[in-house]
């Protein structure tokens, strides 16, 4: 049986490896270029992006999937990080999930506490505001940006279809 998140989460997986691939193609100085309005330059956030995804895996799982010290990783290490996070989901997703079990992230003398589905929504939102975020640094650049929001995805994996003749 599906997950009702799994869509969503690979959604979020094939979106930033779509991503990572745009990055792929870039020169030193396009991925370092500021870019007014977003988090930073295409490199950091890129980086910032597949960090923090593995880092709310790792809260999630209690420390079962590794961080990555994405700092300084390139974009094909990224994108081999990405991939194993999107293979982390899909392992957690595959379990007996309860949206409200507590999650809790510990730091020395700190405690924050959220329920598992907020924590699954807060992975998704901030995946796709960064993607969102290099999408418009692209187009600064001229460079379109690729095609990633969810009926993209849909159509690319078979999970839509048209019968019919449109009328926009």
């Amino acid at each position: 049986m599906t997950n009702l998140l799994h869509d969503a989460f690979r959604h979020h997986a094939w979106a930033t490896d779509r991503i990572l691939e745009a990055g792929s193609s870039l020169t030193d100085e396009q991925l370092t270029s500021p870019a007014h309005g977003t988090y930073g330059p295409i490199l950091d956030t890129l980086r910032h992006l597949v960090g923090n995804d593995a880092w709310y895996l790792w809260v999630i799982t209690a420390g079962k999937a590794e961080r990555i010290d994405e700092d300084t990783m390139s974009i094909p290490e990224l994108r081999d990080a990405a991939r194993a996070s999107a293979a982390h989901w899909e392992e957690l997703l595959a379990g007996d999930l309860d949206a409200e079990q507590d999650v809790a992230r510990i730091d020395h003398d700190f405690e924050f506490h959220a329920p598992l589905g907020l924590r699954l929504a807060q992975a998704l939102h901030h995946g796709t505001d960064h993607r969102s975020q290099v999408c418009t640094a692209l187009t600064s650049l001229g460079i379109e940006p690729p095609l990633i929001d969810v009926w993209d995805w849909g159509a690319a994996v078979g999970r839509t279809r048209e019968v019919g003749e449109r009328h926009d």
